[in-house]
């Protein structure tokens, strides 16, 4: 805000005193901070006048669940303008979306959702692992030309890493290995990174473990180059495994890389099922270092296997 006058953030709660968990709290321009009703197919709508006017709009959605009442002006209008001017119109607009668990949040307040954004052409797809890379990718999607949506896990705002002060970037499209290894090659983002890397270091896994931090583009040449030195794919994706991200790497393994691998790859996602509300249950549904770990064990331990099977727990 204080090097581009465009830029204005939009979106349910932006101004309040909680600053969207804590991450937008001491802005600079608070004047430049847009609270809103409970309609998101209108703050989308308001965006994206905005962006063809050339202003650079922020949505910011509490909850990814709750961009599903703006998909119309999401898919029928933000995807689609640049393609239907033949580029001559540009629609720089930037979503963040909070996803994550917590509080027993339950059926309705759980969603992930990359895969449902990303199977539309015209739309980028963000999804960082730790506050360095939230900045270093905001600050991309913000100057992009396209619409980008960034998918954040609340988690994040939590953690902590050496994030520097000055204006930075990180390329959207490039993912990042995070650790080096062998025997096994695991595909993660978001959460499912930093579990990943919680299994790995506290069982001395022989894994190489591929952040990807952008679901679209993805970033197909740094897990495909992986496979070949390991022969092995396990992909955690903290989402439902039906024609999810796991699905779509795993794809493009088999087409690509069949030859290179020494079995069948492997998927770790959400159980086919809604979140249960209870703590309990919660927390037994979603993937764990423990479960991560476990299946790792399991994939280099056993005899080859001819079939994928999804689901968190096997």
């Amino acid at each position: 805000m204080v090097q581009d006058p465009r830029v204005f953030a939009i979106g349910l709660d932006v101004d309040d005193r909680f600053g969207v968990f804590g991450s937008m709290l001491g802005m600079t321009h608070p004047e430049r901070l847009i609270g809103t009703p409970v309609s998101e197919s209108a703050m989308m709508g308001v965006a994206l006048g905005a962006a063809l006017s050339g202003l650079r709009p922020l949505v910011v959605h509490l909850r990814v669940d709750f961009m599903l009442l703006a998909m119309d002006q999401l898919v029928n209008y933000v995807a689609k303008w640049r393609y239907m001017t033949q580029g001559q119109v540009k629609v720089p607009l930037t979503v963040r979306a909070v996803i994550g668990r917590g509080w027993g949040c339950g059926a309705q307040h759980s969603g992930t959702l990359p895969s449902i954004f990303a199977h539309v052409p015209g739309l980028k797809i963000t999804m960082p692992s730790n506050p360095y890379q939230v900045k270093g990718l905001l600050l991309s999607a913000i100057a992009d030309d396209y619409p980008v949506i960034q998918i954040e896990h609340r988690h994040l705002y939590n953690d902590a890493c050496h994030v520097p002060k000055e204006m930075y970037t990180l390329p959207i499209g490039r993912g990042e290995v995070v650790r080096k290894g062998r025997e096994l090659t695991a595909v993660t983002l978001s959460m499912g990174t930093v579990d990943t890397l919680k299994a790995c270091e506290r069982n001395e896994l022989d894994v190489e473990v591929i952040d990807l931090r952008t679901v679209k583009p993805l970033d197909e040449d740094i897990i495909l180059e992986s496979v070949r030195k390991t022969g092995r794919l396990l992909v955690v994706d903290y989402d439902f495994p039906f024609a999810g991200v796991a699905a779509e790497v795993t794809t493009r393994v088999v087409e690509k890389a069949f030859g290179d691998l020494r079995e069948a790859p492997q998927r770790i996602t959400f159980p086919e099922c809604s979140m249960p509300a209870s703590g309990v249950l919660e927390k037994a549904f979603y993937p764990s270092p423990d479960t991560i770990a476990a299946r790792i064990k399991a994939l280099l331990s056993r005899a080859p296997q001819t079939s994928v099977e999804g689901g968190a727990h096997g």
